[in-house]
C-alpha cells in the first residue's frame, strides 16, 4: 500500500510555511475530492469510486480524520430558507492593537451566532466578519448593541451582498504534494 496521507517527507517541497508539504497518493486525493462533494456517501460507494476495498477505504478515511486533514462533517443549510436573507461583510478596525485587546475582540466575536466567519487580517482593517441576519432591523441591533458594545472598536464599515456567485466549502487540492507512483519509481 502507498504511504498514507499526513506523513511529511523531508524530500517534499515546502508549502510556504517552512514545513514540508503533506504527501498524498492518488487514492487519498480521490477520497478527499469525493468527501468534499458528498460527505454522506457510504463507505461502500466511496470504495467503489476510488477503486479500493471498503476496509481499506475506511482505514484511509480514519487516518485522514486522525491527522486533522478531515476536521469534521456538516450539513450546509440554505440561509434564505431560514429567513437569513441579508449577508453583511463587516470590516472592523480596532483603536488599540495589543495582544490582550486583539484576544478580547476575538473572544467576543466568537460568541455571536450572527457571525458565520471572522478573519483577522493584515491591511486597512483588523478583522473582516461575514454576518447573516434576517433584516436591516436585526443588522442594526447586531451592530449597535452587540458589536459596538465590544470595547476598543475604532471603525465599522459594512458591505451588503446582493447575490452569491460562488459560495463553496471545498478546499482546493492543487497544492498537495503527490506521492510518486510505485511503478514510476521502479523505472
Amino acid at each position: 500500500m502507498a504511504r498514507m496521507a499526513a506523513k511529511s517527507d523531508s524530500r517534499s517541497s515546502q508549502n510556504g510555511t517552512g514545513r514540508p508539504r503533506v504527501r498524498f497518493d492518488a487514492i487519498d486525493m480521490a477520497i478527499l475530492k469525493q468527501l468534499q462533494t458528498d460527505c454522506k456517501i457510504t463507505n461502500a460507494t466511496l470504495a467503489k469510486r476510488v477503486g479500493i476495498s471498503p476496509p481499506s477505504t475506511l482505514e484511509r478515511v480514519k487516518k485522514l480524520e486522525s491527522a486533522g486533514i478531515i476536521r469534521g462533517y456538516v450539513a450546509l443549510l440554505d440561509p434564505a430558507e431560514l429567513d437569513k436573507t441579508i449577508c453583511a461583510i463587516i470590516h472592523v478596525t480596532l483603536r488599540e492593537h495589543g495582544e490582550r485587546r486583539l484576544e478580547a475582540f476575538k473572544s467576543a466575536v466568537a460568541e455571536f451566532d450572527e457571525v458565520q466567519s471572522a478573519w483577522h487580517t493584515a491591511g486597512e482593517e483588523d478583522f473582516i466578519l461575514r454576518v447573516l441576519v434576517t433584516d436591516m432591523e436585526q443588522y442594526e441591533q447586531f451592530v449597535v448593541h452587540r458589536l459596538s458594545a465590544i470595547s476598543n472598536i475604532g471603525r465599522v464599515r459594512t458591505s451588503f451582498c446582493l447575490s452569491a456567485i460562488k459560495d463553496g466549502t471545498a478546499v482546493p487540492l492543487d497544492a498537495v504534494a503527490r506521492e510518486p507512483d510505485a511503478a514510476a519509481e521502479g523505472k
